[in-house]
């Protein structure tokens, strides 16, 4: 088998066996199941994902493996195309035996990052391996609407009737002596949520009475089998550590990430990173009204300034990113995918209890939907006044304009919406955090570089959450590698960054619940940053050139990312 025939194959393969995924990717025919659960059909995924590396492994691209360790290259190119039109990023010239090489890297080290987790079975140590995707199943589809209501029903049956296997096997798999308190509370916390989920939200989704009332009935075994799950884990036991260790967390920096180096390395990037934005934020500070160089004061005081509801918060956010994508446009920075729109809306109630801060949500890259949604962070019914105004505070208005372009223009929903055009399949299916991420805090230095912030209160606030991001390093890698306690690490995100105490709880349990990806924002922004540079001084494009082509590529693990721009 060629290179290709085999790259092919192996995503054939992976969506039968991971039909969720597949679903909200967009892919046809997977919509009707949750897939296997049980431990003999996650064992058996193991086993066939390590066959499918040994044969792309033997597989030799033409003119031979280039390898990517090294983060070089030169060459020369040109622009695309005008902004708005129509023709979706391109692949890069000589896209014959090169791009097919970067595909088969590309997959190779999607896999290599899940044959490294099978010494940390996440499936026998975190409930959320199974709850995630029973959430997600359900509210995707009717989120998304690429299909009719009638056929969305039906999916959404089918995937109900499976639920109580799902459910079955995450109490059968799940293993006391690895499940860690902090991750099992972080899955019992969603499990409280999904009786509503199911049997009031989802049916809420639907306009026809009949439909409605067909998929409430249907939804009610999924939501008594919830109800278990729930009494289940008040009971359960748990003894085991949330810590990786370093040795597993910089075999992923390496395998996974393709960075080139560990956790060490990283934790010292982190460090350095942090010292430099701190001596630059005092500086900001001090050119504020009444400055004193206090930036940690700075802020809290300028978080007084904040909407004064959740969906005033929701409404102003939504004013923000329509004017940055008017900036965007206007400065001719990137090329929009046509008809791309992105929808800001308040995050999903099952989120709610797991994820403090704003996300986004992409078009499935499978389909021809380019609508994304931006999910305001909306707090549990559960929260009282006080915490809903802590959240309010760490959304302030000086912080809309950083948090909006990165989760928008050009930050996520342009990346993710421009790259759906990519005709390679592996492109749009796989891609990493450390590109991802660090592609929407990349464009927050961007669009301040050009003007976007207006006030220093904005600086100040674009110049913390890159700050914000240098901790995350620390904290992740020390929290990982035993350096550090939820307590120690909690401290160290309110003193050192301008977290609330509430926000900085839940950002902690998310590193806790998972490793490695914290760093990935600034750790990928710098690395993006050099390669424009190279970019640039190589006279392959210009600006929005370089956005277009690297964006356009995918997710890549950076070190194929930095081959695709100056070798491509």
């Amino acid at each position: 088998m060629t290179s290709p025939e085999l790259v092919s194959g192996f995503l054939d393969w992976y969506l039968a066996a991971n039909p969720v995924y597949a679903a909200l990717a967009g892919a046809q025919g997977y919509d009707r199941t949750l897939g296997d659960f049980t431990d003999s059909g996650i064992l058996a995924r193991e086993r066939e994902a390590r066959r499918w590396l040994e044969r792309l492994q033997e597989v030799q691209a033409t003119g031979g493996p280039r390898g990517s360790e090294g983060f070089g290259g030169s060459g020369s190119g040109g622009s695309l195309g005008d902004a708005e039109s129509p023709a979706g990023p391109q692949s890069p010239a000589g896209s014959g035996s090169f791009e097919d090489e970067i595909d088969r890297e590309l997959v190779m080290s999607t896999l290599r990052g899940g044959i490294a987790y099978e010494t940390w079975p996440v499936w026998r140590r975190d409930p959320s391996a199974y709850v995630g995707p029973i959430f997600a199943s359900m509210f995707g589809p009717f989120l998304q609407r690429l299909a009719t209501e009638a056929e969305l029903v039906d999916a959404a049956v089918a995937r109900l009737a499976e639920v109580p296997d799902v459910i079955a096997a995450c109490r059968a798999n799940l293993d006391p002596a690895l499940a860690a308190p902090l991750l099992v509370q972080r899955g019992l916390g969603q499990s409280r949520t999904a009786r509503r989920f199911l049997t009031e939200t989802v049916p809420g989704q639907v306009a026809d009475e009949a439909l409605r009332a067909r998929l409430a009935v249907a939804a009610e075994p999924a939501a008594a089998a919830f109800d278990e799950l729930v009494e289940f884990l008040e009971g359960f036991r748990a003894t085991g550590t949330w810590r990786m260790g370093e040795e597993l967390y910089s075999t992923l920096l390496r395998e996974r990430e393709m960075l080139g180096y560990g956790a060490d390395e990283l934790l010292r990037q982190g460090q350095a990173a942090y010292d430099e934005l701190d001596a630059r934020m005092r500086e900001v500070a001090a050119r504020l009204d009444g400055g004193s160089g206090d930036w940690h004061a700075a802020i809290t005081e300028l978080q007084d300034d904040h909407a004064p509801t959740l969906e005033d918060m929701r409404a102003e956010y939504e004013a923000e990113t329509e004017r940055a994508r008017r900036f965007v446009r206007e400065r001719g920075l990137v090329t929009f995918a046509e008809g791309e729109e992105c929808r800001v809306v308040p995050s999903p109630e099952f989120q709610r209890p797991i994820v403090a801060v704003a996300s986004y949500m992409s078009p499935p890259p499978l389909s021809t939907s380019r609508i994304g949604h931006f999910f305001v962070p909306f707090t549990p019914s559960s929260f009282t006044e006080d915490q809903i105004r802590q959240r309010l505070r760490t959304n302030a208005r000086a912080q809309m304009p950083s948090i909006a372009v990165h989760e928008t223009y050009p930050g996520h929903h342009w990346h993710l919406s421009w790259m759906a055009d990519n005709p390679r399949r592996a492109r749009r299916l796989f891609r990493t955090p450390y590109f991802a991420e660090g592609w929407g805090l990349y464009v927050e230095k961007l669009m301040h570089e050009q003007g976007y912030f207006t006030t220093p209160a904005q600086e100040l606030a674009h110049l913390d959450f890159r700050l914000f991001r240098a901790a995350r390093i620390v904290v992740d890698t020390s929290l990982h590698c035993g350096d550090m306690t939820i307590e120690q690490a909690e401290e160290y995100m309110t003193t050192k960054s301008s977290l609330t105490p509430g926000t900085a709880k839940g950002e902690v349990d998310r590193y806790c619940a998972w490793p490695t990806q914290a760093p990935s924002y600034l750790t990928g922004a710098l690395e993006i940053d050099r390669i424009r540079d190279d970019y640039l001084a190589a006279g392959r494009g210009d600006l929005r050139s370089f956005h277009d082509t690297l964006a356009g590529s995918g997710g890549l693990p950076l070190g194929l990312a930095r081959r695709v721009a100056l070798e491509g």
